[in-house]
């Protein structure tokens, strides 16, 4: 009990993470391998409730976050920041639901990404969301037809299809480039001019997206400024002032040992100044600002526990296999950047609690790509020692390609104040088998 409260001020204090002293979330790793199976995604909800606090406390009050669902649609991850007072930025219907189910109030939830099929302008319309980000005018005509369907009066916004100048700030993108994203200059005035004449459309600010994973705080705070310079520009041009300017995500966290965290001191002071610069500005001076985390919120509160099955020496070099790959994390593939890798229980085996060489950390599956680790420097892992992948919760579970070689899915377990709970069983590929239809001729 007294560890558990003194890991609980560690926590608290933003000193914790996940993984201490061979533990996962305060707990044995083996206890939870053994209750849950191997592979197991493990989500330690008080670190992540730390870590919400620690930038809503750096934030300046007319700044409000919606939590990313993208980064991990966990059911018990979503409805933890809920109850800590997050708002919720979705991408689709079935994130919508996901929110909403999660006890998230509609108001507090923001509708983004391109390509909105009309049933889910449908359901956010319906729902009555806070906002609807528009990509294009033909996403503004047909939501549009929806409210008008529905009598209903939408709030929304418009979405600026900006490009880095290299220095993480943002710019308009004017008639000399393409993108998947937003919309140019010209179709941001004139789709404004639209929603402000429409009585079933209500237009509430702009919404623009900078980059991902940013650790530098001055990058951020140069996008902030830079995406309400475009909004002020909006403003003037439709005469509406501004109520609500979504800047996006992008905070970044670390992966690798040479990098350093996001200074969120920095960060608050830096939007601090920006508030106080806009303030006498009546267009702008009333918007409240939203920002959409979702990695640096749950990406370090998450790691992937798999357990070493075989090792052996390939011209001279270890290699670890476990029994989970990039099937269920794919991440390390996809960006060629390593994640952290912990060996767990080799410091209580005599003899190599201090011994690190390299060792390949590498999965199950038939194709090359699957490695987490290249010559990682780790104490040596035997047979059926366990591995955690670490800084997981974000993009890790359902980013990934879990049909691929049909190996069971990892269960998902989320741990509070030492509690672990399964919050996704383990799918076996019997139960998808099932789900397939043998043709009759």
């Amino acid at each position: 009990m007294d560890s558990n409260r003194t890991r609980a001020a560690r926590v608290e204090s933003g000193a914790a993470g996940i993984l201490e002293s061979d533990l996962l979330a305060g707990l044995e790793p083996e206890r939870l391998a053994e209750r849950f199976g191997t592979p197991l995604y493990v989500y330690d909800l008080d670190v992540v409730a730390c870590r919400f606090a620690a930038l809503r406390a750096a934030l300046p009050p007319s700044f409000e976050v919606a939590y990313a669902v993208k980064a991990n649609p966990a059911l018990a991850v979503i409805a933890r920041l809920g109850a800590l007072g997050a708002g919720a930025d979705v991408a689709s219907a079935g994130e919508l639901a996901a929110a909403l189910r999660a006890g998230i109030p509609a108001a507090r939830i923001v509708v983004t990404g391109p390509g909105k099929r009309s049933g889910e302008l449908e359901l956010a319309v319906g729902s009555r969301v806070r906002a609807v980000t528009v990509e294009s005018p033909g996403e503004l005509d047909r939501l549009e037809a929806t409210a008008a369907a529905l009598e209903r009066r939408t709030p929304i916004l418009l979405r600026a299809a900006v490009t880095d100048d290299g220095a993480k700030r943002v710019r308009l993108i004017g008639g000399d480039g393409a993108a998947k994203f937003g919309m140019d200059r010209d179709d941001l005035l004139a789709c404004g001019r639209r929603a402000i004449d429409s009585p079933h459309l209500e237009l509430l600010g702009l919404h623009a997206f900078g980059a991902s994973n940013v650790l530098s705080a001055a990058a951020i705070v140069a996008h902030v400024q830079a995406t309400l310079e475009l909004a002020a520009g909006l403003a003037r041009a439709t005469g509406l002032p501004l109520r609500l300017v979504d800047v996006g995500g992008g905070l970044g966290i670390p992966y690798g040992p040479d990098e350093e965290p996001l200074d969120l001191a920095a960060l608050g002071a830096g939007l601090a100044g920006l508030r106080e610069a806009w303030a006498a500005d009546p267009l702008v001076a009333g918007a409240r600002v939203l920002l959409e985390p979702g990695r640096f919120l749950v990406g370090p509160a998450g790691a992937y526990l798999a357990r070493v099955v075989d090792r052996k020496r390939v011209g001279g070099a270890d290699v670890a296999i476990l029994d989970g790959g990039i099937h269920h994390l794919v991440r390390p593939a996809l960006t060629g950047q390593e994640h952290r890798i912990a060996t767990l229980g080799v410091l209580g085996r005599a003899g190599d609690g201090n011994r690190r060489e390299p060792v390949t950390v590498a999965g199950p599956l038939c194709t090359g790509l699957d490695v987490f680790g290249r010559r990682a420097d780790l104490p040596p892992p035997a047979v059926g020692d366990l591995v955690a992948i670490l800084d997981a919760g974000a993009y890790g579970y359902t980013e990934s390609m879990p049909l691929f070689l049909s190996h069971p899915m990892p269960a998902e377990v989320a741990v509070r104040g030492g509690r672990a709970e399964l919050i996704r069983p383990r799918i076996e590929p019997s139960e998808l088998l099932e789900r397939q239809i043998l043709p009759a001729w």
